[in-house]
């Protein structure tokens, strides 16, 4: 990747999220009512709409649900790359990008195993991004 990509802007209900990127976490939110774990970041539950919830820590870990291969000239990147639908270990989905290999259909292989890495782009936000696990970390 080669920078200018378009960033997001941490919100109060967000931050948590972004704090824990800057220091290699990937933060998800749990309901303390119905236990269900989700993404994005809300101050309430998708499930029950319970205001009591809970930040921690992901594993990291997930496989590739989907994506599509973007064959369009971006600032941010050099050549084409791939917008990836990762199922994360805990259950929600993420939209990311995969790094760490080839942008083909040979090597982008659906519920490959895959694993978190993050990017910084500047003092304030680290982008979460996905890569190939290593063999042995198999979600």
């Amino acid at each position: 990747m080669s920078g200018s990509r378009p960033l997001p802007e941490p919100t109060p209900e967000t931050q948590h999220f972004w704090d824990g990127t800057r220091v290699g976490e990937l933060r998800l939110q749990r309901c303390n009512d119905c236990a269900h774990v989700y993404f994005p970041p809300r101050p309430f539950c998708p499930a029950c709409a319970s205001r009591s919830v809970s930040v921690f820590a992901a594993s990291g870990r997930g496989h590739l649900d989907s994506y599509v291969i973007s064959h369009r000239p971006h600032p941010a990147f050099d050549g084409h790359y791939a917008i990836a639908l990762v199922v994360l270990e805990e259950g929600p989905r993420m939209m990311s990008n995969i790094v760490g290999c080839e942008q083909t259909p040979e090597a982008l292989v659906l519920d490959m195993p895959l694993e978190v890495t993050f990017e910084p782009q500047n003092d304030s936000i680290t982008l979460p991004l996905f890569r190939p696990a290593a063999v042995g970390n198999k979600p």
